[in-house]
């Protein structure tokens, strides 16, 4: 029996844990990261489904002190809660469904390099504390927050790794296109993080193409199976492809629309005797560059496939007051 004056198994024993050990939010951490925030800390945020929480600044800055964050996260933090209580991510659903997704953060713009949120080698993997952190308390505010709580009201079958953590950044500079936050509208100088029902990552291998024709050809086999070879009009979608890849494609000439064009011809899926589009359209796709500049990979990260209600992929500008 751990010790009452033990804070860690105290705030396990609460619930308001991942499982994994949470720095105690003491006053003092909490006041410094609602300072860097810049704004007031009754200001609400969003109302977070499944319960519909109260996503004040202060109640996210408490979320992302026990998830490690820095205090100058937490204006990304704040951003990406906000978009994920946007209709148009439809967390009710996200929350309760049986798939396995969850909350992808994507970071672009000059704080992506401030804030040291890593885009490159290992981008979804572990070591950098602002993709650790950053993540995870967007996670938590989902769950103390929302009350999105594993096993109750979260019943996903599987659940997956990015339930823990589950935030990257773009390449931008191994990019040969322009980046996410500029196919949104924001300009290059604009800070932004995108926020999409994502499942786990499917690492495409194409280790001896030369040509984005052939490039493109394996990807589009490997995505053939997304959610099942039988399901069409998917919803959003995100093929992160790596710079080695991304050069190769680019080389011969291919921009982003005629990447997107070409999958939506060539990931087909069967319905009922008939080869028809894997994707409800070419705007269900989106694109980005990331990963280490050694290896020829990609990957596709698929959507949340439910046709009643799906989820969108939605962009807040960074240290944006309401």
């Amino acid at each position: 029996m751990a010790s009452e004056d033990d804070a860690f198994e105290t705030l396990y024993a609460r619930g308001v844990t991942d499982g994994l050990p949470v720095i105690p939010p003491t006053a003092a951490r909490v006041a410094a990261a609602v300072e860097a925030s810049g704004r007031s800390a009754d200001e609400l945020v969003g109302l977070v489904a499944p319960q519909h929480g109260r996503a004040t600044v202060q109640r996210i800055a408490i979320n992302a002190v026990m998830a490690g964050c820095r205090p100058e996260y937490l204006p990304v933090v704040i951003a990406a809660v906000e978009a994920m209580c946007d209709p148009a991510f439809a967390l009710e659903g996200v929350s309760g469904t049986t798939d396995a997704v969850t909350p992808l953060l994507i970071v672009n713009g000059p704080l992506c390099a401030a804030l040291d949120v890593n885009s490159g080698v290992g981008v979804f993997g572990p070591g950098w504390r602002a993709n650790a952190t950053i993540g995870r308390a967007v996670r938590l505010v989902w769950a103390n927050v929302g009350g999105a709580a594993p096993g109750v009201i979260s019943m996903s079958t599987f659940g997956q790794p990015g339930r823990y953590t589950y935030c990257i950044g773009e390449h931008e500079q191994e990019s040969p296109w322009e980046p996410l936050h500029v196919e949104h509208g924001f300009t290059a100088i604009d800070s932004t993080v995108a926020v999409l029902a994502a499942e786990a990552p499917q690492v495409v291998v194409d280790a001896r193409s030369r040509s984005a024709r052939d490039v493109l050809t394996t990807i589009a086999r490997s995505g053939e199976g997304i959610a099942s070879h039988a399901i069409a009009d998917l919803g959003d979608t995100l093929l992160v492809v790596g710079p080695e890849h991304a050069r190769t494609i680019a080389a011969d000439g291919w921009s982003k629309a005629d990447v997107r064009a070409f999958l939506l011809e060539h990931m087909r899926a069967e319905v009922d005797g008939a080869r028809v589009p894997k994707f409800r359209g070419a705007d269900a796709l989106h694109l980005v560059v990331a990963g280490g500049t050694a290896g020829r990979f990609s990957a596709w990260i698929p959507g949340w496939p439910f046709r009643g209600a799906p989820s969108r992929l939605v962009m807040r500008a960074i240290g944006a007051p309401h």
